[in-house]
């Protein structure tokens, strides 16, 4: 299965994907609490996806994205993000993100984006 890289300044949150993920299969190689910190735990285990979080100090979501596709352009990120959320999403999605998951995550969701990104 994959190697992930799960990203958000929420510990539960970053708790609660990863008893989804490795449940499902995959191994979690990385976290990381902010954008800054993505960037560098991408480079540093080269992940097959990563599951981002939109709103983190430091460095957000958005930025974070533009950075990594632009040294690693067939990186394949993952939006996490809340409703209200929705215009980041797509500026997520034009600065490279593949997809998308609303909160609160429900398990088959997670399961199901992360499958269909993973074989595209």
């Amino acid at each position: 299965m994959a190697r992930i890289l799960i990203v958000d300044d929420s510990m539960i949150m970053r708790r609660n994907l990863k008893t989804i993920l490795t449940e499902a299969g995959h191994t979690i190689v990385g976290e990381a609490t902010n954008g800054k910190e993505a960037f560098a735990a991408y480079a540093t285990h080269m992940p097959d996806l990563v599951t981002m979080d939109i709103n983190m100090p430091v460095m957000n979501g958005i930025e974070s994205v533009k950075r990594i596709i632009e040294i690693f352009p067939e990186a394949r990120i993952v939006m996490i993000s809340a409703l209200e959320q929705r215009h980041m999403v797509f500026e997520a999605l034009k600065s490279g993100a593949k997809h998308y998951i609303v909160k609160p995550i429900v398990e088959d969701k997670v399961v199901e984006v992360i499958t269909q990104v993973l074989s595209a």
